[in-house]
């Protein structure tokens, strides 16, 4: 295995024994017990605000394209959206909207991709109802939306984030008339832990996305597309290919998702401030301690399994999952999967950086398999 050599050359460069491991144990513990938190910018200025535009400081954050949350204080959450004008003294965008607190001038704010707050309901106006999947280890909450169509699409978060990650997407479903379940799996707040408290990326969790699918054909489901981000998309991937009831799927949506692990495993160490022989270390104990089979995941994000057409997002610029990864998949299997770039964005804010693409491509896309 490639993280076998790696672990005989970040032993000889860190040291041997006690240390090894304390380094390793440390750079590995986000990875195999994420939590969820938002995605967050360092501090930026709001330097004025006017009718429908603020004014921040200039830096890579408030220039970035797209559409954006702003935080600050406990709970302070505006929104806004592209930028109208920057220079050396700052950059003006335009305010959708200031949902809780107050912005005055010399606030600091973070730029965070979490736009929308609390539930459907609340956020966009939808109505859901708040019901459980029977997973193996108990139930897992879960949004359900209605919808006329026969075909539900399931929606899986990425490890860092909640259900509130798929909220971006609820209104062109809806639009669609798709049936919408948005789940959580094991280790999320509100669900039964795993039996080791670990992530397993993918590998025990798809468990749990077979687990809405059997829910989905119960209630009336004929067909399901599966949505992932991130890690949830590679829980997608692991359930087409091993779930008894993959005849079902008809399509899926991989957003930003983790095709090389061993790749992400070491910038995730490096995200951690963790270099070299370090990141290294961070890689190989987390897979040492979830026990991960690389031949299986390496043979399913190859794409020889894909039977169903596939939507795949991805960055050139994402810092956790290469974009390599998914050139190799997309140029693999051409027959079904259609690779969409996003460049400029991040990890898992590919709709932020691009909301009306975003939107559009998938409403063009999901079309034809309704």
């Amino acid at each position: 295995m490639r993280w076998g050599t790696a672990a005989v050359v970040a032993a000889a460069a860190v040291g041997a024994g006690a240390v090894v491991l304390v380094v390793g144990r440390r750079a590995s513990e986000r990875m195999v017990r994420p939590v969820a938190t938002v995605q967050e910018s360092g501090p930026v200025l709001v330097r004025s605000l006017g009718v429908g535009r603020i004014t921040f400081s200039r830096s890579p954050e408030s220039l970035r394209p797209g559409r954006w949350a702003v935080e600050w204080g406990e709970d302070g959450h505006a929104v806004v959206e592209e930028v109208l004008h920057s220079d050396e003294q700052g950059v003006t965008r335009r305010l959708v909207r200031a949902d809780q607190g107050t912005l005055t001038p010399g606030t600091e704010v973070r730029f965070t991709p979490r736009v929308h707050l609390g539930d459907p309901t609340r956020a966009l106006g939808l109505a859901y109802t708040e019901t459980a999947v029977d997973g193996e280890l108990g139930d897992l909450p879960a949004w359900y939306l209605d919808g006329k169509r026969g075909t539900w699409v399931i929606l899986v978060h990425g490890p860092e984030a909640d259900r509130r990650q798929t909220l971006p997407v609820l209104p062109v479903l809806d639009r669609l008339g798709l049936p919408a379940l948005a789940v959580t799996y094991r280790g999320d707040e509100g669900a039964p832990a795993s039996p080791d408290g670990y992530s397993h990326f993918g590998e025990t969790e798809w468990r749990d996305v077979e687990a809405a699918i059997r829910l989905a054909l119960g209630h009336g489901a004929g067909r399901v597309i599966l949505y992932g981000w991130s890690v949830g998309a590679t829980m997608v991937l692991q359930a087409a290919a091993r779930s008894a009831w993959a005849n079902a799927v008809s399509g899926l949506v991989l957003d930003s998702p983790v095709l090389d692990l061993p790749a992400t495993a070491r910038r995730d160490a490096e995200r951690l401030g963790l270099k070299g022989a370090a990141a290294e270390l961070g890689a190989l104990a987390a897979q040492g301690r979830t026990g991960v089979d690389l031949a299986d995941f390496a043979r399913i994000a190859e794409g020889g399994d894909l039977r169903v057409p596939t939507l795949l997002l991805h960055s050139p610029g994402d810092r956790v999952s290469p974009f390599r990864s998914a050139e190799r998949l997309a140029a693999a299997r051409p027959d079904v999967v259609s690779l969409q770039s996003f460049p400029g964005a991040d990890h898992a804010t590919l709709w932020n950086t691009a909301p009306d693409r975003y939107t559009e491509l998938l409403r063009r896309w999901l079309t034809p398999l309704l």
